[in-house]
């Protein structure tokens, strides 16, 4: 069955509308489970501010539909780290929707860290949290995969993390259209000499014509 069609200014009234809307299929629990956390962020977000997607509509088409893309690039069972974690996006979604990850939310200001640590609770996800910079954290522990959305442009990422690169397997990030500008930044300061940048997937974000990717950032060989 088609989904009802809606005035384009008007969100959808249930997170199942939204996803059917982007044709996205999940399993009934994890829909369960996501409709839980939005409502969760957005009773938060009346506290303090954590994010500007506060209906099922915008929830779906810039932070689900982000974190799926991010998703279908991870391997089974990897150890992630989300940096500036925020309310949860992406890493809490992935979570949800790929529960064989290990994932570690990392999160430099205290209060939106200790939003995090109840979200996790409350949703009884098994996620670790991290109080303090991700740098931090890679200095005593290893993962596989640092996922990246909306922190800082490329050039501050490669130099925040270029003495880690020993517990970094690979860096998975979202960018919008900015991406080639901010490669060549980078590339201009001498930052991308030893390493290799791929575009592992790209897509629109939907309802606008704004071209979004996941790009992958390793040491060469």
């Amino acid at each position: 069955m088609e989904p009802e069609t809606r005035p384009a200014d008007q969100p959808a009234e249930t997170l199942a509308a939204a996803l059917a809307e982007q044709a996205i299929e999940l399993p009934t629990r994890q829909v369960a489970r996501l409709d839980d956390y939005c409502r969760l962020l957005w009773e938060w977000n009346e506290k303090i501010n954590l994010t500007r997607h506060t209906d099922y509509s915008k929830f779906v088409a810039r932070d689900v539909v982000d974190s799926l893309a991010i998703a279908a690039q991870l391997e089974q069972g990897e150890a992630i780290l989300d940096v500036g974690s925020g309310g949860g996006v992406p890493g809490i979604v992935l979570a949800i929707v790929r529960p064989d990850l290990k994932v570690t939310l990392s999160e430099s200001v205290g209060k939106k860290a200790r939003v995090l640590d109840d979200l996790v609770e409350r949703l009884r996800l098994r996620v670790d949290v991290y109080h303090g910079r991700a740098e931090a954290r890679l200095a005593r522990r290893k993962f596989d995969t640092i996922v990246i959305r909306a922190v800082a442009r490329m050039n501050k990422l490669v130099t925040w993390f270029e003495p880690h690169w020993k517990h970094i397997g690979r860096i998975v990030m979202v960018k919008g259209p900015s991406w080639v500008e901010e490669r060549g930044e980078a590339r201009h300061l001498g930052l991308m000499h030893e390493l290799d940048l791929r575009k592992l997937a790209a897509y629109n974000t939907p309802g606008t014509d704004a071209e979004s990717v996941v790009l992958q950032l390793s040491r060469k060989k």
